[in-house]
């Protein structure tokens, strides 16, 4: 990641709801976090980020107490179980998660996978909408199975004034190509550096993840 100019790299494994994903039990996930802080205090001009992709569970609460998230640098909060739920009620259960203060980005903010699963219903519009009223980022995931947030929903995010964190979903070191896709995506959605969060600089960004 050095060799590609980054300044700073998160490591999202999933939450242990997840388990067919290899999700992190709580103490698993404590471990994961001193790891970071003994790897953090032997780097020079590079950060990596403690963090997690959090499931959202069908009440909107998160996969993790706050004890646990407190610890994390940055949360992810995700859709990846119930996705068959009527479209106010999804709108509702994201929304909540949002207010709940603990969720820096609201990852692959459709659900879908091309070709294989169709988005879930929801009011994206009132979902954006929370976010710039919390603070909280839109993700778009870079994999070219997801290309989630959508470019036309890019530009809802700009005109709103919700920041975007292109994402590459890497879970290879291969796909951390993948950012290209991403690029495009954002660009075809008008988004410029401005409007996308990790294209702060690191003391910024870490600046934005604190505000919460």
């Amino acid at each position: 990641t050095k060799k590609k100019g980054y300044k700073y790299i998160g490591i999202t494994d999933h939450s242990q709801s997840l388990k067919v994903a290899g999700g992190l039990i709580k103490a698993e996930l404590l471990k994961k976090i001193k790891k970071i802080e003994k790897i953090n205090s032997k780097l020079h001009n590079f950060f990596v980020f403690s963090c997690s992709e959090v499931d959202i569970k069908s009440d909107g609460s998160l996969d993790y107490d706050d004890e646990v998230l407190s610890k994390l640098d940055f949360v992810i909060g995700s859709i990846h179980t119930g996705f068959n739920m009527k479209k106010e009620d999804m709108t509702k259960r994201i929304i909540k998660a949002i207010k709940g203060k603990k969720m820096h980005i609201f990852g692959h903010p459709s659900g879908r996978l091309i070709g294989e699963r169709d988005a879930y219903e929801v009011d994206m519009q009132e979902v954006i909408k929370a976010a710039g009223d919390y603070n909280v980022a839109m993700e778009l995931s870079a994999s070219p199975f997801r290309l989630d947030l959508t470019d036309v929903n890019c530009r809802v995010a700009k005109d709103e004034k919700v920041l975007v964190c292109i994402n590459t979903d890497a879970h290879a070191i291969g796909e951390l190509n993948n950012m290209t896709y991403g690029v495009i995506t954002a660009r075809r959605g008008w988004l410029e550096k401005k409007d996308v969060l990790n294209c702060l600089k690191l003391e910024n960004l870490m600046k934005f993840f604190k505000r919460k």
